[in-house]
């Protein structure tokens, strides 16, 4: 099969630009064989990759990186490893399903991660088992944090309402009525972690190779040829790691939602600024409203004494979008960062980005074998840090024969649902988006 498409991502990875160069992998040159080939570098890619060395320390892999590690997706979210229910299609995160078994799962994950942090000395900074806040504006929202409280002490899980004078003396901003503070997320710096477990990868013998871009993939007899522009590997076991651009590979096309989320970040802060905003260090909000405004602060041992701002979405069937979308929101975004922080008003941001992610109808994932030697560990729902590194783990346990409480869980996921025709699909969601964000206001 031929890949229609390639990723393209407007605007810099952030995370990614704040931490400095990275060092260069080669790209794939010539022809190589391994046993394993992984196609694509973000969290499900090389957290596949690092389960396959703990089942089979001997087998040989190469993980193919479209771009540079941490200039992805992987490099462009907002750096919430969230354990409990965060479902972006409800009123207030709560799941339709078993909640306890996806909280087992989602700790799985954090527990992977933490691992791999330890073994491979990735800097505590970029991992950091904080909790995160469910910030309210509003009665609304703070009835939806209410309800969800309530909903987490049904399953046994502890959390804590902030009042107003708590919320701006974490913040530095009165803008946030209430809050519900949770204290599982980890908070990551997500470049950094993935440059730290790409680093150890290589060293326990991974063969990375950045701009690397597969552009076919075919079956000859018992293996797989993976093309790429400047070579091929043969391998007997081929694990794709593209989250939407699954549907590139010709899989699931016409059932995947294609959006675009968009962020913002400031220049470092000097000591005038932080002097004027207060508030701790290190925090992360996202909103009582899924579609409402997540806010993050950082200090320098992430990259900087920094705020980012994260708001609005696009969706793009062609998997395309823009200069024209990243500037458009980070107008609403500068709004939005004005508005909770008076203080540093007018501040004119640093860097704006748009990250791409996929999500289903019925929020199942598509993690399976596609065909004899050819896994998927792809479809995040938005949640690319917890369900990233769970799909990479259950493909590569897929791949080695390995049964599992993942690889059960996500197997005997339905289908995702088939999306209605274009054009209303695209103009349709669109608006939906719109009048979401609308609704959402101030949150």
């Amino acid at each position: 099969m031929r890949v229609s498409r390639l990723p393209v991502l407007p605007g810099p990875a952030a995370w990614n630009t704040i931490l400095g160069p990275a060092p260069v992998r080669p790209a794939l040159d010539g022809a190589r064989t391994a046993d394993v080939v992984i196609i694509g570098a973000g969290f499900a890619g090389l957290s596949a990759a690092r389960r396959v060395l703990q089942l089979q320390p001997q087998a040989s892999v190469v993980v193919l990186e479209a771009g540079r590690i941490a200039e992805g997706s992987a490099g462009r979210n907002s750096g919430f490893m969230i354990d409990l229910p965060h479902e972006l299609t409800s009123e207030d995160y709560a799941g339709a399903g078993d909640d306890r078994a996806m909280i087992a799962l989602n700790r799985h994950a954090i527990g992977f991660a933490g691992e791999a942090v330890d073994a491979y000395q990735i800097d505590s900074n970029f991992f950091d088992r904080a909790g995160k806040v469910n910030g309210a504006a509003s009665d609304t929202a703070h009835a939806h944090n209410e309800s969800y409280a309530q909903h987490l002490a049904s399953l046994g899980e502890g959390s804590e309402m902030l009042d107003a004078q708590d919320m701006a003396a974490l913040t530095g901003s009165r803008h946030y009525r209430s809050g519900l503070y949770t204290p599982g997320t980890v908070m990551l710096q997500p470049a950094g972690y993935i440059r730290g477990l790409a680093a150890g990868l290589s060293r326990a013998g991974v063969t990375i190779h950045e701009t690397s871009a597969v552009t076919a993939l075919t079956r000859q007899g018992q293996a797989w040829k993976v093309e790429t522009a400047q070579g091929h590997v043969s391998a007997g076991r081929v694990i794709l790691t593209v989250n939407g651009h699954l549907e590139s590979f010709g899989f699931e096309k016409g059932r995947l939602m294609q959006l675009f989320l968009y962020a913002v970040m400031t220049p470092e802060l000097d000591a005038d600024a932080l002097t004027k905003l207060g508030g701790h260090s290190r925090w992360g909000i996202t909103p009582s409203d899924p579609m409402g405004t997540t806010v993050r602060r950082i200090d320098t041992g992430q990259g900087g004494n920094r705020i980012v701002t994260r708001t609005c979405a696009t969706l793009a069937p062609g998997r395309r979008i823009g200069p024209g979308h990243v500037a458009r929101a980070a107008r609403v975004m500068q709004r939005k960062f004005d508005q909770r922080f008076p203080q540093l008003a007018g501040m004119r941001m640093e860097h704006a980005w748009s990250g791409h992610l996929c999500l289903t109808l019925n929020g199942v994932s598509v993690m399976r074998q596609l065909d004899d030697g050819l896994f998927s560990g792809c479809v995040q729902n938005g949640l690319g840090t917890a369900r990233g590194t769970l799909t990479g783990i259950g493909a590569a346990e897929l791949a080695c024969g390995v049964d599992s409480a993942i690889t059960r869980h996500f197997t005997s996921e339905s289908k995702p649902k088939r999306l209605p025709p274009q054009p209303f699909q695209q103009i349709g969601a669109n608006a939906v988006l719109r009048w979401k964000e609308w609704r959402a206001g101030n949150e």
